[in-house]
């Protein structure tokens, strides 16, 4: 008897074990898919002892108002790309059951904004929902025109959604546009509602921008500059990052990207842009155009750095930009952006409610639908800004307590109350990650333990665990149990150690995206979610280096960028370490603008001064603005063709030999 149970247990060794650390030798370690496990599926049924799923009040709200849909929403470019795709979530449809690999906050939300079409808010204001990331808003105006807020991200989408809209109402006159916020899926499907020929002239006043019979675009001070900032000067990184957040290079499906919270994702299709007419500078201005009366708020630092809310008194309706939304939004987003600050913005809300809240009978936003009745709306926005609140005022307790952000992030949770309301779910942004950004903009990256001071590079360090560890296969077989005992964040942790020791460790990478996987599933958050899955997805297949499945660059917002701006992104392209024995000048003289800059390049530093040329200048580069753009490619050709060189011919060669090409698929989960 003693003897069969040792051949069994030698059995069961054996297959569990590793024959080295690059063969998979454990049960189902391989590049597919899985199943939710049991931890998972154990995990992910808790949601419906938490919320109550019979609450059917959002539900309402989101499908109320319908006018007209396409049976099918599939958008595509002009190469026959497709852009946005509501039929790719056909299978919401098709599901009787919420899978175990879906959690069932985030599965329900999902479902809420498969519905998509032209809805009806209030007479005389209407939104296209999920036709992209955001919603187009239209405000009709006393001779029956159209404000249009906020048109969508992509050329494509906004083009489509006007396509529904005129098929129901006829073709209006587009009286104003208003954009509530710099960022890119609140603009960049702006050349699908207009063109720069019917834009009114900046140099106007609005009032004089309105009788012109030509459009006024509206937007908050401070938009262009970040409009354009945030779109290059990390643009490169964030549309990489944002891959992972908004889950592009996922399938949609129960086991692949699901909604991101403030929608179904991010389309890609074409970006576009046209420079503002008007800022509104401060909160109380009101514009009236063609009978309607708007009231704009100014809330600066809150979802974005310039940002404003506008309320309609002749319609008793409150528009929130994107600063509630439905669900608990980011005080820092995955993608990387600045953090934001969570105490201003609990604290524009609440004045939105002292300015407005009296009157008001309907709120809605960018994103997601709209609240209606009075009591309701006063609800939903004193708890949206509870939540943000909270989180800002806990994590500085926790902070002044002696906490670090690691460590605060994991004790931080909403109050009962708060934790049980759909439209503060973390189906965007999560607790623990908003926490983080609270630490952040109050105390930065330092923990204050020297140790974390200057740490190794997370290649070096996973060197030197392997090295200390010893046994691979042994560190493995001892990951694989706790990922059955299902302790899917240290297995993720551990396994992604050895992956980044040896990218080539094929039983590491599996297992590491095994356990996102895991976590994937159980994630509320959608862009938690598709960053896990992308993750794994990487680690089976290899970072396939594939930018089909991203949104089309904008010249626009190139071209709309300032001298200085320009200036700046061609010093943050130059490798200090290339350019270290590189000592050039040059005068930049802009025929266009005309402006004047001395510009100095130096052991990897590149320096301007404006409103100057020096004599002693290495030479004089006399261009068109868009020249400077020819440098920033490093097209040869073109800089020929539009810029003239009196001096040293060599000095664009010397320039440019130190920049780097920026890389939109660099990788994340392997180094």
């Amino acid at each position: 008897m003693f003897s069969k149970r040792v051949l069994l247990l030698a059995v069961l060794l054996v297959t569990f074990a590793f024959a080295n650390s690059s063969e998979t030798g454990l049960i189902n370690l391989n590049n597919l898919q899985k199943e939710a496990t049991e931890k998972t599926a154990e995990i992910n049924r808790s949601y419906y002892s938490l919320l109550d799923f019979d609450d059917e009040s959002e539900y309402e709200f989101a499908t109320r108002g319908l006018i007209a849909a396409p049976e099918i929403l599939e958008l595509k470019d002009s190469t026959g790309k497709v852009v946005w795709s509501q039929k790719a979530y056909g299978f919401l449809d098709e599901s009787e059951t919420i899978p175990d690999t879906a959690n069932p906050s985030l599965w329900r939300h999902t479902v809420l904004n498969h519905s998509y079409g032209l809805f009806e808010v209030c007479d005389g204001i209407y939104q296209v929902r999920g036709y992209d990331l955001t919603n187009l808003t239209l405000i009709e105006t006393e001779s029956g025109g159209w404000i249009i807020f906020d048109p969508l991200m992509s050329r494509e989408c906004s083009e489509a959604a006007m396509r529904l809209v005129e098929e129901h109402f006829g073709k209006r006159p587009l009286m104003a546009i208003v954009i509530s916020h710099p960022h890119v899926d609140h603009f960049g499907g702006i050349k699908g509602v207009i063109q720069e020929d019917q834009v009114a002239d900046r140099s106007l006043s609005i009032e004089e921008q309105i009788s012109s019979g030509k459009v006024p675009i509206i937007v908050p001070e401070g938009f262009t500059e970040h409009a354009v900032s945030e779109n290059l000067f990390v643009g490169t990184a964030m549309a990489r990052r944002a891959a992972y957040q908004y889950g592009v290079l996922l399938e949609k499906s129960e086991r692949d990207s699901l909604s991101i919270g403030i929608g179904l994702g991010q389309s890609t299709g074409t970006l576009t842009f046209i420079l503002p007419t008007h800022e509104v500078k401060k909160t109380g201005e009101k514009i009236v155009i063609d009978g309607v009366e708007m009231v704009f708020q100014m809330t600066p630092g809150t979802e974005a750095p310039a940002e404003m809310n506008t309320y309609f008194p002749q319609f008793k309706a409150l528009w929130m930009a994107e600063n509630c939304t439905g669900t608990l939004h980011n005080l820092y987003t995955l993608r990387g952006a600045e953090v934001r600050d969570g105490n201003a913005w609990a604290k524009y809300i609440l004045e939105a409610i002292a300015l407005f809240g009296s009157e008001a009978e309907l709120t809605f936003q960018s994103h997601n639908w709209p609240h209606w009745g009075n009591d309701v709306i006063i609800k939903y926005m004193e708890d949206t800004a509870a939540v943000y609140k909270f989180i800002h005022d806990q994590t500085l307790m926790y902070i002044n307590l002696g906490y670090t952000s690691d460590e605060i992030s994991n004790m931080i949770h909403l109050p009962e109350y708060l934790e049980k309301v759909w439209y503060t779910r973390q189906c965007y942004g999560t607790v623990a990650h908003n926490s983080k950004a609270v630490y952040q903009k109050y105390m930065g990256w330092y923990d204050a333990n020297p140790v974390n001071l200057n740490p190794l590079t997370p290649s070096e360090r996973a060197r030197k665990f392997v090295e200390y560890l010893g046994d691979t296969d042994r560190v493995l077989e001892m990951a694989y149990r706790d990922f059955l005992a299902g302790e899917y964040q240290w297995v993720a942790e551990i396994t992604n150690i050895l992956v980044y020791s040896d990218p080539q460790n094929t039983a590491a990478r599996y297992l590491c995206a095994d356990a996102l996987e895991q976590l994937g599933y159980q994630s509320e958050s959608g862009t938690w979610r598709n960053a896990y899955l992308t993750a794994a997805l990487e680690l089976r297949m290899g970072n396939l280096k594939d930018e089909s499945k991203l949104a089309k660059g904008s010249t626009d917002i190139l071209t709309n960028l300032t001298v200085e701006m320009l200036l700046d992104y061609m010093g943050m392209l130059i490798d200090a370490n290339e350019a270290e024995d590189i000592d050039i000048t040059f005068n930049l003289v802009l025929t266009d603008s005309h402006e004047r800059y001395f510009v100095h390049l130096f052991h990897g530093v590149l320096l301007y001064y404006k409103d100057q040329t020096r004599e002693t200048a290495d030479a004089t580069l006399t261009c068109p603005k868009i020249g400077l753009l020819t440098i920033i490619s490093m097209n040869e050709a073109q800089q020929k063709q539009l810029i003239i060189i009196d001096g040293d011919e060599d000095i664009l060669k010397k320039l440019t030999q130190a920049m780097v090409t920026m890389d939109r698929t660099f990788n994340i989960v392997e180094p």
